[in-house]
C-alpha cells in the first residue's frame, strides 16, 4: 500500500489524512485480543508508564505491537512524508472507556511534548474500533501545522494544552477523523488536535506510534524503552537541523531534569541551579 498523488497532496494540504481498510478484520481482531488479553492489562495495569490516559511503551508489551509498528502497510504510507529511514519515538495505547462523558483530550501539538532538532515526525493510528464524533474521535484543525510551534504553557510550565483557543473556536477549520475499524490516521507533528469525550456508551480503543525521521534528534521530554526502534532503512549518523526557536517544555514531571531525559547535556553544578524559581 502506498500514497497516491491525491493523498500527499492532502497531507500537506492539510496536515493529515485518514486511510481506510488499511488493516484485515482478522488482524485486527488478534491486536484487541492482545490488548484485552490478562497478561498485556497486568503489565498496563501495574508496570507500564501511564500519560494522559495513554499508556506507553506498547511494543515491549506484546510482540504483536512491536509487529505492527514495523508493518510495511504504514511504512510505506509514511515513508514519502518522512523519508526511507525511520524510527519509532513511542508508541502507545489510546482507549476510551465505555463510561459516558470521559475521555476529553486537550487540544495540543506533538511536538510540543518533544521537541526535535527538524519536524519530520508523524503519529499513526490505527484504530480498533470505528471512530465517530459519538465515541471521541480525534478532532484536527486543518492547516495548523503551518503556523509551526504554538503555546503550550501557562505561568511559566508547561501543561499540555494549547492556548490559542480562537484555532479550534473556528468550527470551519476543524475536522473529525474517522478512520473504521482497521484503518489509520496520519498526522504531521505540528497539526493541532484534541479530542470531546465518548458519549457513545461503548469503547472506542486505538494504538497510536509516533515515528521520525533517522536524523531527527530530540530535544525535550521522555525517552521511553521504545525511543530510537529503527523501523526501516538504516541509521545515517547525522542530525537535520530546520531553522527556528522552540520553546522547550519545562515542567516538574521528571524530578531532576525540567526539560526531560532527553534534556540531559549538563554537568553536575549546572543540574543544582533551580529552575523553577
Amino acid at each position: 500500500m502506498n500514497l497516491n498523488d491525491n493523498q500527499k497532496n492532502e497531507f500537506w494540504e492539510n496536515g493529515f489524512i485518514t486511510i481506510n481498510k488499511v488493516f484485515s478484520e482478522s488482524f485486527v481482531d488478534k491486536l484487541c485480543s492482545a490488548l484485552e488479553s490478562s497478561s498485556v492489562l497486568n503489565e498496563i495495569n501495574n508496570i507500564h508508564i501511564k500519560d494522559g490516559g495513554h499508556s506507553l511503551e506498547l511494543t515491549i508489551i506484546n510482540p504483536i505491537f512491536l509487529q505492527l509498528a514495523k508493518d510495511n502497510n504504514i511504512l510505506n504510507l509514511i515513508k514519502p512524508l518522512i523519508g526511507p529511514n525511520i524510527q519509532l519515538q513511542h508508541s502507545k495505547s489510546a482507549t476510551k472507556s465505555s463510561k459516558k462523558g470521559e475521555g476529553a483530550f486537550a487540544w495540543h501539538q506533538d511536538f510540543a511534548f518533544f521537541p526535535h532538532t527538524n519536524t519530520d515526525l508523524v503519529a499513526v493510528m490505527v484504530m480498533l474500533d470505528d471512530a465517530t464524533p459519538e465515541n471521541g474521535c480525534m478532532q484536527m484543525v486543518k492547516g495548523s501545522y503551518k503556523l509551526g510551534l504554538l503555546n503550550h504553557s501557562e505561568e511559566g510550565l508547561f501543561n499540555g494544552r494549547c492556548q490559542e483557543k480562537k484555532l479550534w473556536e473556528d468550527k470551519n477549520n476543524v475536522v473529525n477523523i474517522t478512520p473504521k475499524r482497521g484503518g489509520i490516521s496520519i498526522h504531521h507533528c505540528l497539526t493541532l488536535h484534541g479530542s470531546p469525550d465518548n458519549i457513545s456508551g461503548k469503547p472506542r480503543r486505538g494504538l497510536v506510534f509516533q515515528y521520525r525521521a533517522d536524523d531527527a534528534m530530540q530535544l525535550a521530554d521522555g525517552i521511553w524503552a521504545d525511543t530510537g526502534l529503527l523501523m526501516c532503512g538504516e541509521r545515517t549518523e547525522t542530525v537535520r537541523c530546520e531553522s527556528g526557536v522552540y520553546q522547550l517544555p519545562k515542567s516538574k514531571r521528571y524530578p531532576g531534569h525540567p526539560f526531560g531525559h532527553a534534556w540531559n547535556q549538563e554537568g553536575i553544578l549546572a543540574q543544582k541551579r533551580d529552575y523553577y524559581n
